[in-house]
């Protein structure tokens, strides 16, 4: 009976344990086992609503840039208002000090010929009159001088003023034919701003014999040759 006993404790003991075995085993391989949807949507994000900007890259080569080029219209109005101005439009800063040292020159030369024009004009004016009052004519005078040591001064304020009168219109063509030339200056640098100069523009000379005529030997001289483009 003991034997039987023991017999029942064990059969008891293994239905015990064989659903806590298996539950036990169900859920370490529940833990172990990973859905394969869960993974990919951790992973892997979902990209359906968004959108995608797609960024256009912008080369810049040397062709597209454009070269400079001034305009000779503009240049030659804008240079007709303003002096100078033509030669900025142009980019040849180096040409103002020139451009603007000639007009102060031709200004310089108008107002001297001017001033001496009307100077010698109203002493001449004042010599020849019967008032006694206008005596300008005296501080043309050189000093210590009177006016008894020129016989002839009134001849001589005449022929003064008349000449002062010419230099001073002179003084006036030579500015509009300087002003003109500015001009026309800054149109031309600007028609040949991109001029292509290369060694196929040159010049080349050699020594040669001239051949002369009937019954002349020929005579040393030079042969010029111009290549243009």
């Amino acid at each position: 009976m003991h034997s039987r006993l023991k017999i029942h404790i064990k059969i008891l003991f293994l239905l015990f344990l064989f659903p806590v075995l298996a539950f036990s085993q169900g859920s370490v391989t529940d833990s172990l086992t990973v859905k394969p949807d869960s993974v990919l949507s951790k992973t892997i994000p979902d990209i359906s609503d968004h959108k995608v900007i797609k960024i256009k890259k912008q080369k810049f080569t040397v062709d597209s840039v454009k070269p400079f080029k001034p305009d000779p219209v503009k240049v030659v109005w804008m240079g007709a208002i303003i002096p100078g101005y033509g030669q900025i439009l142009n980019r040849s800063y180096w040409k103002l000090p020139i451009v603007y040292a000639g007009f102060l020159g031709c200004a310089y030369a108008i107002s001297w010929n001017s001033s001496q024009y009307e100077a010698y004009r109203l002493g001449y004016r004042d010599l020849t009159d019967t008032s006694d009052k206008t005596d300008s004519y005296l501080d043309l005078l050189p000093k210590g001088r009177t006016l008894s040591d020129y016989p002839n001064f009134s001849t001589n304020l005449k022929t003064a003023y008349e000449q002062y009168r010419r230099y001073r219109d002179l003084s006036v063509i030579v500015s509009v034919a300087y002003y003109a030339l500015v001009i026309v200056e800054a149109y031309v640098d600007a028609q040949l701003f991109d001029f292509d100069i290369s060694p196929d523009l040159s010049m080349r000379w050699s020594p040669a014999v001239l051949k002369g005529g009937s019954g002349y030997s020929g005579s040393p001289g030079f042969n010029v040759s111009l290549t243009l483009r």
